[in-house]
């Protein structure tokens, strides 16, 4: 009987997940018969009303639900499924009904929001994958996350274990004021009245709210700071019409709609209030405030009339009859924060009236007491930040001129790098809060690993290269200054098509013999070869010229063009570089560049042989090949695994004699292993003839087997 009743259970459960929710509900009806435990009953019944309500019979879940409750209370665990129903159902009645607007439909303030709040940027500080938000947004999220966040809009993680560890962007922030300085000041006021409410000086905080509000009367964010200052003064009628405000302003911030919640509750206005929450969640799913409130409301909803009832509750069959208000409603659009409805244009609505309600307008009281709104938030009046995926601005039309740009006042200087002092090209922001063009950043920490302008130790920065571009920066300045931008991105590509030109100019390393198909690892720590280095990756030639130091000419005249594998970074700007012979070359002309040789080259190839010439070429290199084996072999256990484990083993034989044009790879892994020095392995390097590099082979072998201690 277990073991059936088991694989019952499990049956509904796949067709719930599989969305086949009529079969679900059955299972469990059929399972309820043979039931009597109370606690398994309501299980069953809260499982069987999940599945209606799912399944589109809202009126009958909610019936179920209500049997279920009677059992025993019902807690948020079994009201889960519900919430997740609810709000799916707002949010899938707001995408059909269209309320997104495009950006070209939104105000202009919208390059200058913050991703969290969705407010003015204030304070801006800009994260380590490049985008920004404001100082006290992040600092909040850390706080109430107690571990690091992510960013919300790419989901990087943040990678800050000190919420006080944000810079301010010092060049943006610098902008934002110049550009609006009414913005600015409503701001700081703000700030100021936030330092006054954390000390419990209501009366000083509203003055300043209502200074803001003047200064910036479309600013969604005052109302909301606002609204809980009226809450805190018990004042819950303006703080209901302040919070309706922000929800008009801002219909997509999630914040907007819990202010008004919190105002309805205190009002006993809690089917009102429930709604709202169930519209915060329809935007932001995640919202721990929203969710755990629509439980608790839903949970007295749906308890037995027989419980506690507050005084003020004087008729219960008037809550019965908000139950069914609740029921018939559920299905009904939401039309209190679609633009263009009468409602979202409308003045804020009158004390006692609801703005958007789950069914008439006469509402009821809980039978519990809640919580006030104040209770419910921190210290200072500012708005819960929570992780949100790009949520839309929607400001309502006719926005004032605060939120746009004065062509008169856009000023090329404003956004010059203070290295190079040219309009800023790809943009980075340290974390102190400074702005250089990446590649002006890098040659100062090719240098010294600190700010260039407060010498704040970047250590851990160089060693992350993370070095993401400030996206609103450069998003700035190809809007806002297109024609500079375009002729700062002209003068960058003709630089990046010089240097990597492969013939012209090509950088030299001086430092050692290298042959191609050879691996050759290096250690950087020179500031001239770090720009070097990087400049070869930055072009994607990933190449560079290695030569061996000369007296006379600086460096030979003949050289292996490397290619970089791999590039393993350190804390002090060090790298270890792994890279891998490719073509030989000869110097035609010697240049410099940035502390670095450069030198036009000529590529060199074997000349090939046919007929009688190549048979004599492919007898003398299988002699030399068996020749070469046997002074491999004969060295020393260590002496060999040594060599093996810096250029790896011998290569065997080519198939092809004449395929490459550099010859066969194991000549040049012979060349590179041999005792000699960088002058002597200098003219195998030359030669253009495998007939002469294989003879030169061969003598030094002899001569290596002769002189060997017997």
């Amino acid at each position: 009987m277990g073991t059936e009743w088991d694989g019952m259970l499990r049956l509904a459960a796949e067709a719930f997940r599989a969305s086949n929710f009529e079969l679900a509900a059955d299972i469990y009806e059929c399972q309820l018969a043979c039931v009597g435990d109370p606690g398994s009953r309501r299980e069953l019944m809260v499982k069987r009303a999940d599945a209606l309500a799912f399944g589109g019979k809202v009126a009958e879940a909610f019936e179920v639900y209500r049997r279920a409750s009677e059992i025993e209370r019902l807690q948020p665990a079994h009201l889960s499924n519900l919430v997740d129903y609810l709000s799916d159902s707002i949010r899938r009645q707001e995408r059909e009904g269209g309320r997104r607007r495009t950006g070209a439909e939104r105000g202009g303030l919208e390059d200058f929001s913050c991703g969290m709040c969705l407010g003015f940027l204030s304070e801006p500080v800009t994260l380590p994958c490049g985008h920004c938000f404001c100082k006290s947004c992040l600092e909040r999220e850390r706080e109430e996350k107690e571990r690091p966040g992510t960013c919300g809009e790419c989901r990087a993680s943040l990678g800050m274990a000190d919420p006080h560890a944000y810079r301010v962007n010092v060049v943006l922030s610098s902008l934002l004021v110049k550009w609006f300085p009414a913005l600015h000041r409503a701001e700081r006021l703000r700030r100021e009245g936030n330092g006054l409410y954390a000390e419990r000086k209501m009366e000083a905080a509203l003055e300043k709210y209502n200074q803001a509000i003047l200064t910036a009367p479309t600013d969604h964010v005052l109302f909301s700071g606002r609204s809980q200052i009226h809450s805190s003064l018990k004042q819950h009628d303006r703080a209901l019409r302040d919070a309706e405000m922000a929800c008009r302003l801002m219909p997509l911030w999630s914040k907007g709609h819990v202010r008004k919640a919190q105002a309805l509750v205190s009002l006993g206005r809690t089917e009102d209030a429930l709604r709202e929450y169930l519209i915060c969640l329809s935007i932001e799913p995640e919202c721990r405030l929203a969710k755990a409130e629509a439980h608790k409301l839903l949970s007295d909803f749906l308890a037995p009339v027989t419980d506690q009832v507050p005084q003020h509750v004087s008729d219960c069959t008037n809550f019965l009859s908000s139950r069914a208000h609740v029921k018939t409603s559920i299905a009904e659009p939401v039309q209190t924060i679609r633009p263009g409805s009468p409602s979202s244009e409308s003045p804020p609505a009158a004390p006692g009236r609801s703005g958007g309600s789950f069914g008439k307008t006469e509402s009821h009281p809980l039978k519990r007491k809640h919580r006030s709104a104040e209770e419910e938030e921190e210290e200072e009046p500012r708005e819960e930040i929570s992780p949100q995926k790009k949520l839309k601005r929607e400001p309502t039309q006719g926005r004032d001129p605060l939120g746009s740009v004065s062509i008169d006042i856009l000023d090329p200087t404003d956004l010059e790098c203070s290295l190079c002092m040219r309009l800023f090209y790809e943009p980075v922001t340290t974390p102190c809060g400074h702005t250089f063009c990446l590649q002006c950043l890098e040659r100062c920490l090719d240098h010294n690993p600190k700010c260039p302008l407060c010498k704040e130790e970047l250590s851990e920065y160089l060693v992350q290269r993370q070095y993401c571009k400030t996206v609103l920066m450069e998003s700035l300045i190809s809007k806002y200054l297109p024609s500079a931008f375009l002729e700062r991105q002209k003068i960058h590509k003709e630089e990046m098509a010089e240097l990597s030109n492969l013939n012209k100019s090509v950088p030299i390393f001086v430092c050692t013999m290298a042959f191609p198909t050879v691996p050759c690892p290096l250690h950087i720590f020179e500031p001239c070869y770090r720009l070097m280095i990087r400049r070869c990756m930055e072009t994607g030639t990933n190449c560079f010229g290695m030569c061996l130091g000369d007296d006379l000419k600086g460096f030979a005249g003949y050289g292996c063009l490397l290619e970089i594998r791999d590039v393993k970074f350190f804390s002090d700007g060090r790298s270890v570089v792994d890279t891998i012979g490719r073509r030989r070359f000869k110097i035609i002309q010697h240049h410099e560049r940035d502390g670095y040789n450069t030198a036009d080259i000529e590529y060199l190839e074997d000349m090939k042989v046919e007929g009688r010439a190549e048979r004599e070429l492919q007898s003398l290199h299988d002699a030399v090949y068996d020749q070469a084996l046997v002074w491999v072999n004969s060295l020393k256990a260590e002496q060999k695994q040594r060599i093996e484990g810096h250029f790896g083993p011998m290569p065997k034989k080519d198939p092809e004699l004449q395929a490459s044009p550099n010859g066969p790879s194991w000549c040049w892994w012979l060349v590179a292993v041999l005792p000699l020095e960088g002058r002597a392995q200098l003219p195998f390097l030359a030669l253009t003839s495998l007939k002469d590099r294989l003879s030169g082979i061969r003598k030094v072998l002899l001569f290596m087997s002769q002189s060997r201690p017997r």
